[in-house]
């Protein structure tokens, strides 16, 4: 879209902590590191239901002026077809376009994904040549090659009307004698196809020789409304553009609803203390630092908020204005219930976005779900849908962009329906995003929605999952997330309470600040690690209109020492 790369987020669900999540951890570092784009956000779950088919959401967020923006659209008959960038191979053939539409089984490991070659300097040089194409006005449109290669890139820019030719024995290959199918649908990294004027041609190539990128002019714009491929002179391919796209076929899959659960009975757990300290050394609740330090999260010399705690703040430069952006998903709850699941995700995204001073502006989504031709996962996902456009309706923010995972079943086991949302918000003023809290800081509590166990990380420790968590007041919950937006510059401290419950995030603010809390609050396990709807922690030293829970102060949280936290939360070990 002719937009500079600002940021990534990333969400990682796993089956447990090993090998296997280290190792993607791995790839994202060395990929985000080099390309020069800051890993500034994201979140990591782990649960048996993906143990077979983990799951590597990604988020990036860009930045361009609204009059420059490109549409990947072929116009302009006779206009040439340029694909610059790596070479094509045959990575990626039977990767995400064949994955996409089946499931797994033991007797298919021949299925298991071709992987693609990526090369983190040559996306770097395409991002740069990419940009200097745009901002020179050298190309008419560009698109990225991703699933199916050329053959989705190529029909997606022919759709609306026009036509392309393209002859894939042009194409520049990094493997001899492929066929001219392997062509058309490799998935080999770091390509991009931009239509470009006769005119424009030179200079366009001037860029790609510059940046050492391979090109070539593999085809031309048509009036035939067609996708042609030619090989050697001899036609091996024609369709209608359409039917890849618009008039593409369409399913009406069946769908069957879950009977409702009953609520399932409270777990039962330790004493308060040992279950602070058991929760939050758990894998899902322990710190992440040891993720995102091997991630570079200030390059680019934008980020005024670092990973950690709710959104990540980009700032707009020159102006102090900035950009607060979260991403954020719910597979247990989506398990229980996909409706609130779906609305729950983006509630959290939103929130969170609120809580770093943002007012959130739209959402984007990734629905990661198992095998839709079976009747309870086609229902799952169009009730999860349904909520997320019920969130949005109430926060009035729309749904931008997004993507679907789809047919993530391994031997008939599906994954949880897990419904991944990024939210982008307005920070009106980076200086005044909420820091650590303070000493003698007031500690407030906003937001009393409905609680339950089920669904929760307390229930995930001490049970097992049941039930039908608790109900969500939209309206309510919109009204919080408005508040917390507007409020935000008046405190030292706002943090979202979410997986764990008050108790837990009251102990990451704890271990943020390095400052204890005097709290009056209930010895009650419910109100202490129940989880439901929006709840947020703000502290200042102003009044606010919300109830007060306590002060900051002193070295323990709950009875419990500050380094035994601390221990519990970076080591895993209990005290």
């Amino acid at each position: 879209m002719g937009a500079r790369p600002v940021a990534l987020l990333d969400g990682l669900h796993f089956g447990e902590p090993g090998w296997m999540f280290e190792r993607a951890v791995a790839g994202i570092g060395h990929y985000g590191n080099c390309v020069g784009v800051p890993t500034v956000g994201g979140e990591t779950v782990f649960d048996p239901s993906y143990a077979d088919n983990c799951l590597v959401n990604a988020m990036c967020v860009g930045l361009l002026p609204t009059e420059r923006v490109l549409k990947a659209q072929a116009r302009g008959t006779g206009n040439v077809v340029l694909l610059y960038g790596a070479t094509t191979g045959r990575d990626g053939i039977g990767g995400a376009s064949v994955l996409a539409s089946q499931e797994l089984g033991e007797e298919d490991a021949d299925k298991r994904p071709s992987v693609q070659i990526g090369d983190p300097f040559t996306g770097k040089k395409l991002i740069e040549s990419s940009l200097e194409l745009v901002e020179r006005d050298l190309v008419i449109s560009l698109q990225d090659c991703g699933a199916a290669g050329l053959a989705s890139s190529l029909a997606e820019m022919a759709g609306g009307g026009g036509g392309i030719d393209v002859h894939l024995d042009r194409v520049p290959l990094r493997e001899e004698e492929m066929e001219p199918w392997e062509i058309m649908i490799s998935e080999s990294q770091e390509r991009m196809v931009a239509v470009v004027s006769p005119e424009q041609l030179d200079a366009v190539e001037e860029v790609c020789d510059r940046w050492e990128l391979a090109h070539a002019r593999i085809g031309e714009v048509t009036e035939t409304a067609e996708l042609r491929a030619y090989f050697d002179g001899d036609l091996v391919g024609a369709i209608p553009a359409a039917y890849l796209t618009d008039e593409a076929p369409r399913y009406d899959v069946p769908r069957q609803p879950r009977t409702p659960a009953e609520p399932a009975a409270a777990p039962q757990g330790p004493p308060t203390k040992d279950a602070l300290l058991e929760l939050l050394g758990s894998p899902n609740l322990r710190s992440r630092a040891w993720v995102f330090r091997r991630y570079d999260h200030l390059v680019g010399s934008r980020t005024v908020r670092r990973p950690g705690l709710d959104a990540a703040v980009l700032r707009l430069r020159p102006s102090c204005r900035g950009l607060a952006i979260s991403l954020d998903g719910s597979g247990r709850i989506a398990r229980l219930d996909p409706h609130t699941g779906g609305a729950m995700a983006v509630l959290e995204a939103a929130r969170n976005v609120a809580c770093a001073g943002g007012e959130p502006l739209a959402i984007t989504d990734c629905l990661n779900f198992g095998n839709p031709e079976k009747p309870e996962i086609a229902w799952e996902l169009a009730e999860a849908i349904e909520g997320m456009s019920a969130a949005c309706e109430a926060l009035e923010i729309p749904v931008v962009s997004g993507n679907v995972s789809l047919y993530n079943d391994t031997d008939g086991r599906s994954i949880h329906p897990t419904p991944v949302v990024g939210c982008v918000g307005l920070v009106a003023d980076v200086r005044a995003v909420p820091g650590t809290w303070r000493e003698g800081d007031a500690i407030y509590l906003a937001g009393e929605p409905e609680l339950s166990f089920d669904g929760s990380e307390y229930q995930a420790a001490y049970g097992k999952l049941a039930g039908r968590p608790a109900r969500l007041d939209l309206a309510r919950e919109a009204e919080l997330i408005g508040t917390l937006h507007t409020i935000s510059p008046r405190c030292s401290f706002v943090h979202d309470v979410s997986e764990g419950g008050l108790a837990i995030a009251l102990a990451e603010a704890v271990l943020a600040a390095g400052i204890g809390a005097e709290l009056d609050l209930p010895d009650d396990a419910l109100t202490l690690f129940g989880e439901g709807g929006g709840r947020a922690i703000l502290a200042s030293s102003e009044e606010l209109p919300f109830p007060s829970i306590g002060s900051v102060g002193g070295s323990t949280l709950l009875g419990v020492p500050i380094d035994h936290l601390r221990r519990a939360w970076e080591e895993g070990v209990i005290t």
